[in-house]
């Protein structure tokens, strides 16, 4: 019965060697979620975190965004020292306040955007990027004042505004305080392109909700990363309302830009190129 005796190896010994193979090559690779590939994780990074393989767009950070939209990666962030309050004192599964304090320490963010100023190919401008990490990039208080005194710069400066949307809506949290900033902010384009002054609404997945059915929307020119989901309400609450199946692609980038809401669907290593471009026209 020999065959039957496994020998314990020897903890002295240290661990067998595929073991180390294993430590060496954690976090080398990644699955893509569309194609299913097992991807190079650095080959990602280096084509702007888009699949090599099938050109599906992984989601990324605001940071990453305004690091590859600004020349050089180099920018100047704004209002970093606004923060949320709790005027409802509303509760969940856990307290509001105590939310944002998490959502801050696990995104260095104050809140769920970042707004910043910098070069474009060479062009002066003001971005604003969500980020969708913080709560969702969900639009309240905060997230409303910081981009109204963004184009309040650009209104300043005679620049033009570019905001890349990531988001879920509207923040329940606040209320009808989050509820106000669609008028506020939909006010405030309003004296922008009364200045005519250009705004460009970058939309990526997901842009839907409050966020879409204001700012996100109002761009004189709309345009959004192949396969985002942009919407209002989402596809299974449409369903389960009018009591019908949606159509193939419904809510995605290529199907609105087939029927006309919005103006261009470009693939992220193209985009910071799409925009100078577009400004250079727009701001001529």
């Amino acid at each position: 019965m020999a065959w039957f005796t496994r020998q314990k190896p020897s903890l002295e010994s240290g661990p067998p060697n595929d073991g180390e193979k294993n430590v060496r090559t954690e976090g080398l690779w990644q699955k893509c979620d569309a194609c299913g590939q097992i991807i190079w994780r650095k080959a990602v990074e280096d084509n702007l975190n888009v699949c090599p393989k099938c050109g599906h767009h992984f989601r990324i950070s605001a940071a990453e965004r305004l690091q590859q939209l600004f020349d050089d990666g180099q920018y100047v962030t704004h209002d970093a020292d606004l923060r949320s309050s709790d005027p409802l004192e509303f509760v969940d599964s856990k307290p509001y306040s105590q939310r944002l304090d998490d959502m801050k320490a696990a995104t260095n963010l104050p809140d769920a955007v970042i707004c910043a100023s910098g070069l474009l190919n060479g062009r002066e401008v003001e971005i604003c990027a969500l980020e969708l990490k913080f709560i969702g990039g969900s639009m309240g208080a905060v997230v409303g004042e910081k981009i109204t005194r963004a184009i309040e710069r650009c209104l300043e400066k005679k620049v033009p505004l570019i905001i890349v949307s990531a988001s879920g809506g509207a923040r329940m949290q606040e209320g009808a305080i989050s509820l106000m900033q669609l008028a506020k902010l939909s006010a405030a384009l309003m004296r922008l392109d009364e200045a005519r002054l250009p705004y460009i609404s970058v939309l990526t997945d997901p842009t839907t909700g409050g966020v879409t059915a204001s700012f996100a929307m109002l761009g004189d020119l709309n345009i959004a990363e192949p396969e985002a989901l942009i919407g209002f309400a989402g596809p299974r609450v449409i369903e389960q309302t009018i009591r019908q199946k949606l159509p193939d692609g419904f809510q995605r980038s290529e199907f609105l830009l087939e029927h006309g809401f919005l103006d261009a669907v470009v693939k992220r290593p193209d985009l910071k190129h799409y925009i100078g471009h577009a400004l250079d026209f727009l701001a001529a």
